[in-house]
């Protein structure tokens, strides 16, 4: 280029100041590292740390840069490296065209930047002055670059990218991460050959996510990228829980007079925040190196061990592979470093050509004052390196490099060779001016280009979003250097994939620390946040009857699904509620059933033995074939108790109370005919005992009853049977019968109750008949009994509640049975069992003798009762079945009875009548 020859006049004025350590021009025209070729490529690298800034110096000056960076310096000397080695591709040997560069120097400042890209744009100030000797020399302005690589930190990219923009130029950083840079609407010209900010950030948030880590702190800086970063950062956080408790904000300029009040600060929030454990670090290395120093400070002021300072560092890109840092950081006092770095290539070949080129020294054949700037630092001369000296200087240079960060810088260059060539090859290059930068843009937007037998492209965002490595830093000889990579994390499926399991089992061990505002709360509780407070920091308050939390942490507990579940206060599940009802297992519901069966046994016996007793007096005064009638309803109702126990269904239901309905229906029907018996027996008026008699049929009145019974039952079943039904209760379930219509419930045992109620009032008109074979007193007790317990059961039933509310019912059925059995039967079978001699013709007329004689009162002696009309009356029915076999001695049987009744009753009444006038 026509430019050439006079810059490189003006890079040997300037090589006694860099010998002196530090680039400076007393003019305006940047100074660099610059070879020729027919297209030119900038290049802006961070080879100093900052700027002195002199405030009282007002004229535009290029400024004095200080703090020598080795590993700005070896990232540029990748430039060199990757355009040598495109110069000798098959790309552009096709073509026949090289590429040179012009490589400046940002100083880490943006003021710094932007003047040397004034010098890519050919907007620069070509003229130079000598600030000792006042004159001022002209030189030809070099034309524009067709594209720029760099800078390294977003805050510079910005800037460069608004001034680039204006001349469509393209502009490929290899580390700048910026999310903000992704939008093509203002920096239409700026790509990357790594992922934007949101990807490290989302990683970074994965992991604290994944360790449960959701108290941290976060170190960043006040430029751009800083306030971009942590905006990232926080909201991301956010969305998965995890909280921020402090952020510490570093100056971008390391010669701000604010930096070391901002590291005492960071330090004092760090040590005072001992709930956190994990720090996330977006700042440079030299703030690194400052924090941990003033930490070490601060903990042995405090009377503190160093250990105290020890946590989790999550090391963003700036600094993660930073080896110098193990100078001034060791592992056993700042904790753990977990890195996140861009992923590398292969650096063999630029690991040769760095020790190439330190052997070489100053006989290099291109301009680069930036290397004779690092030999003053050596404080080596030009032309004495020796072996010592060279050894040291590629020691010191090793332990600077960051080979994420140089392959990038290969990928940029590669991308830029291979959109030259492919203009080239569509026409003639030779000339000067011939390719344009926006047409090397146009080609960069919209082609693939290889590295190291692999494709990349840039996407529609201008960013190629390579993944993630996951490195450790480990302590080893008491040195710090790089672990192995542990894992990679996806940009594109958001996930970790480790690299071994050794390496997970590192990753995960480091979930042992505990970072947290709040215990963990335990399943069965949940997390209350306090008003105006951290998400993050709460109490743990236990789940509330039927609610549950089966995690650490919860949010909230959930209600149990269904009715059927419960769980009791501070549960972690839900447990199915018991279903309760009255079980056969159950103690009261065995003594039940066995008086149950007990009485279903008896029941058979005593119907076998009547059986065979039936012609004999007893069982013939006891009513005979209704005796047996009566059994079998007792059967039915001493079934239907056994049905109150074991789970309800709905034909069970409907099957109880109806069996019991119309058996014990059937058995009262049958006591109320023996009832009427004897109350035709006692009716002391002729006409209407006659007119009884007439109609009196035992079997029709019991076949009436029992079907009047079936009616209502019925209805019931028809109208609203009843039911299977299941009650909810907090902790159980209760499985019931429900009796569907209480009212026609109600009818059934009311209708049951009135024929008690009939046989007790005809019975107790009976009561004094001849004992051998008078039942109306144990008809009376009978029924007396029946009301009586069913009376006690309404209030009892409606009361109860739980599950035995059947057994009540299931008692008082038992009760009403026992007191038939009772009062009807046992006496009968203990006569025809053990007192058989009673059991016989003459025991009977024996009884009716003597009954008649205790009751003379109840007996007039007239012609009137000769014909048996009045006296004859209790014997017309009961007595005289008792003895006759055929229906022809019935007559004669009867009158002998009634002749020998008058004739014993009325000596009776002479002397009584005798007794009473002596004694008056």
């Amino acid at each position: 280029m026509s430019c050439t020859g006079p810059l490189l006049k003006g890079l040997l004025l300037v090589l006694p100041l860099l010998v002196r350590g530090h680039t400076r021009e007393a003019g305006t025209r940047p100074v660099g590292a610059t070879r020729p070729g027919d297209f030119i490529i900038g290049g802006v690298f961070p080879i100093h740390q900052d700027v002195q800034r002199d405030s009282a110096f007002f004229p535009p000056q290029m400024q004095k840069c200080v703090s020598f960076d080795k590993g700005g310096f070896t990232t540029a000397i990748a430039m060199i490296n990757a355009i040598n080695t495109m110069n000798r591709s098959p790309a552009l040997k096709e073509v026949g065209v090289t590429l040179g560069y012009r490589i400046y120097d940002s100083c880490s400042d943006v003021s710094m930047a932007l003047r040397v890209t004034a010098d890519f744009t050919g907007k620069g100030d070509c003229s130079s002055s000598s600030s000792s000797e006042g004159t001022n020399a002209t030189s030809p302005q070099p034309p524009p670059v067709l594209a720029v690589v760099g800078a390294q930190h977003s805050e510079m990219s910005i800037a460069i990218a608004r001034q680039l923009t204006l001349k469509s130029i393209p502009q490929i950083s290899y580390a700048s991460t910026a999310a903000i840079l992704s939008d093509k609407a203002r920096f239409p010209g700026f790509m990357r050959t790594v992922p934007n900010d949101k990807y490290q950030t989302a990683a970074m948030v994965q992991l604290l996510s994944d360790n449960k880590w959701t108290w941290v702190g976060i170190l960043t800086t006040d430029g751009d990228y800083g306030r971009s970063v942590k905006d990232s950062f926080v909201s991301q956080a956010s969305e998965v829980g995890v909280c921020v408790s402090f952020r510490e904000t570093f100056p971008e300029s390391l010669s701000n007079p604010q930096l070391f009040l901002s590291v005492r600060a960071a330090a004092r929030a760090i040590l005072s925040s001992h709930r956190v454990k994990v720090i996330v670090s977006f700042v440079k290395p030299i703030h690194m190196m400052h924090l941990t120093q003033e930490l070490r400070r601060q903990t042995l002021q405090d009377g503190q061990p160093l250990e105290a300072m020890r946590r989790i560092w999550l090391a963003s890109d700036i600094w993660a592979t930073t080896s110098s840092l193990s100078k001034h950081m060791k592992l056993e006092e700042v904790g753990h470093v977990v890195g996140f770095t861009f992923k590398r290539g292969d650096m063999e070949s630029f690991n040769r050509y760095l020790s190439k080129l330190l052997s070489t020294g100053h006989h290099s054949p291109v301009t680069n004052p930036f290397l004779d700037e690092f030999y003053a630092e050596l404080n080596t001369s030009q032309g004495a390196m020796d072996a010592i000296t060279l050894a040291h200087a590629e020691e010191s240079l090793q332990e600077h490099i960051d080979y994420d960060k140089v392959f990038g810088v290969e990928m940029a260059v590669g991308a830029i060779t291979h959109a030259v060539a492919s203009i080239c090859r569509l026409r003639d290059c030779k000339e000067n001016g011939t390719v344009r930068p926006w047409e090397v843009l146009k080609a960069l937007r919209n082609q693939w280009f290889p590295i190291r037998d692999k494709n990349y492209s840039f996407d529609k965002k201008g960013d190629i979003n390579l993944d993630y490595d996951i490195t450790l830093w480990r302590t080893e000889n008491g040195s710090i250097y790089i672990h192995d990579i542990v894992a990679e994390y996806s940009t594109l499926n958001h996930s970790f994939v480790y690299v071994s399991h050794l390496a997970r089992k590192q990753l995960t061990d480091l979930s042992r620390i505990v970072s947290k505002c709040s215990d963990t709360c335990q399943p069965g509780q949940s997390k209350k946040v306090a008003l105006g407070q951290h998400t993050c920091c709460y109490e743990c308050i236990n789940c509330t009857e039927n609610y549950f939390s089966n995690d650490t942490d919860s949010v909230k507990c959930v209600r149990c699904g269904s009715n059927m579940e419960w769980s009791p206060e501070g549960s972690s599940r839900c447990l199915r509620k018991t279903l309760n009802f009255f079980s056969w297992r159950d103690g009261f519901a065995v003594v039940l059933l066995v008086l149950s069966a007990v009485g279903i046994l008896l029941v058979l016996l005593i119907a076998a033995l009547f059986l065979h007793q039936r012609h004999t007096p007893v069982v013939r005064a006891g009513g005979g074939p209704l005796c047996q009638v009566i059994l079998l309803s007792l059967v039915g109702s001493f079934t239907s108790a056994t049905m109150f126990v074991g789970p309800p269904s709905v034909r069970l239901c409907e099957a109880r109370q109806v069996l019991f309905g119309v058996s014990f229906t059937l058995c009262v029907s049958c006591i109320l005919v023996k009832s009427l018996k004897i109350l035709l027996a006692f009716q002391v008026n002729p006409r209407l005992q006659r007119a009884l008699r007439q109609l009196y049929r035992p079997y029709v009145i019991v076949a009436v009853c029992v079907a009047l019974q079936v009616g209502a039952c019925t209805c019931w079943l028809v109208l609203w049977s009843p039911f299977y039904h299941v009650v909810m209760y907090p902790t159980t379930m209760l499985a019931e019968c429900h009796e569907g219509s209480y009212v026609l419930f109600g009818v059934m045992l009311g209708y049951i109750a009135v024929l008690a109620l009939v046989c007790f009032a005809c019975a107790y008109k009976g009561r004094k008949l001849p004992q051998k074979y008078n039942e109306a007193k144990f008809i009376t007790f009978s029924m007396l009994l029946y009301l009586i317990s069913w009376l006690i059961f309404v209030p009892v039933y409606v009361t109860t509640s739980g599950i035995y509310v059947p057994a009540v019912e299931m008692v008082v059925i038992l009760i009403s049975n026992y007191g038939v059995l009772s009062c009807h039967f046992f006496p009968k079978c203990y006569v025809i069992l053990f007192k058989r001699d009673q059991n016989t013709a003459t025991a009977f007329k024996k009884n009716v003798y003597e009954y008649s004689r205790r009751n003379l009162d109840s007996v007039s002696v007239s012609d009137a009762t000769l014909p048996g009309e009045r006296f004859a009356g209790p014997y017309i029915i009961s007595v005289p079945s008792l003895f006759r076999k055929s229906t022809g001695s019935s007559r004669a049987t009867k009158a002998s009875i009634s002749s020998n009744s008058v004739s014993i009753n009325s000596d009776v009444a002479v002397r009584q009548r005798h007794r009473r006038r002596t004694s008056i």
